[in-house]
């Protein structure tokens, strides 16, 4: 039987037509934990796929809960712009004992928004992007759950659809923190300048986006959901690889601005 797992940060491995080899795992230097990109769970990854040996689909579903406790609020349904936070929205849902509600379908003939040569055409093709389902929340108090807001220009068309097509109130909860740093490892994350969470706008972001509340995860709450399996794994598996014992790090620059290596500049 064929058995696939993820190659080790610094590992060495050998493939040949007998067998699969590791013929070295390169100790990091001072013993420093591994510093696996965090947005990968949040943002970039597949739902299917798996990471640290946890499904991100699971990630994605536990920090929905955890922003439920972080930041309940008092509504009627709770929902997502389809459908890349659709597991955050499940969760917070399932925490809060609230009926997760379709308030959106996606239009299938409309190419992607971010490509639009300007803002305006941006703006106008989430408009068309998606299909109001205004039956399913017409004079309700409705919480949307989205992945992360980057800039704010795609949500705000957004909450304008769902106030114009009867929403009583609409909620915004991020299932992750704000993105306040340039990532230095590979990710091309708009200018400072660009990013929402260091604009002046910011400080009264409900009123900028037209949302009656806006919270975010928390840094803190956002690690312990991506890292609480994967100690729990740990401590009950026997086998668990010693490099790998209680080295648990994740690269969270782009929130907090604490990078894994020493910048030289």
């Amino acid at each position: 039987s064929r058995y696939y797992r993820e190659v080790l940060p610094g590992e060495i491995v050998k493939i040949s037509r007998h067998d699969v080899q590791t013929l070295d795992v390169v100790r990091r230097p001072e013993g420093d934990p591994s510093a696996f990109c965090i947005f990968e769970y949040v943002y970039f990854a597949r739902p299917d796929s798996i990471f640290e040996g946890q499904m991100v689909y699971s990630v994605r579903k536990r920090c929905g809960q955890q922003l439920a406790i972080e930041a309940p609020v008092e509504a009627d349904l709770v929902s997502t712009v389809p459908e890349s936070a659709t597991p955050a929205a499940l969760g917070y849902a399932q925490k809060c004992g609230l009926p997760y509600v379709e308030v959106l379908c996606k239009n299938r003939y409309v190419g992607r928004t971010f490509i639009q040569p300007n803002m305006r055409l941006r703006q106008l093709g989430v408009a068309k992007k998606f299909g109001v389902l205004s039956d399913n929340f017409k004079g309700k108090r409705v919480v949307i759950i989205d992945d992360s807001i980057v800039r704010g220009n795609t949500i705000s068309p957004i909450i304008k659809l769902l106030r114009e097509s009867g929403a009583k109130e609409v909620h915004i909860r991020v299932a992750s923190p704000p993105i306040r740093f340039p990532c230095y490892m590979g990710i091309n994350i708009p200018t400072k300048e660009e990013l929402i969470a260091n604009r002046p706008e910011f400080h009264d972001l409900a009123n900028y986006i037209g949302a009656d509340s806006v919270v975010y995860l928390s840094v803190e709450g956002l690690v312990s959901s991506v890292q609480e399996s994967i100690k729990a794994r740990q401590e009950n598996n026997p086998k668990t690889h010693k490099s790998l014992m209680g080295k648990l790090g994740h690269c969270t620059a782009c929130l907090t601005g604490d990078y894994p290596v020493e910048l030289e500049w």
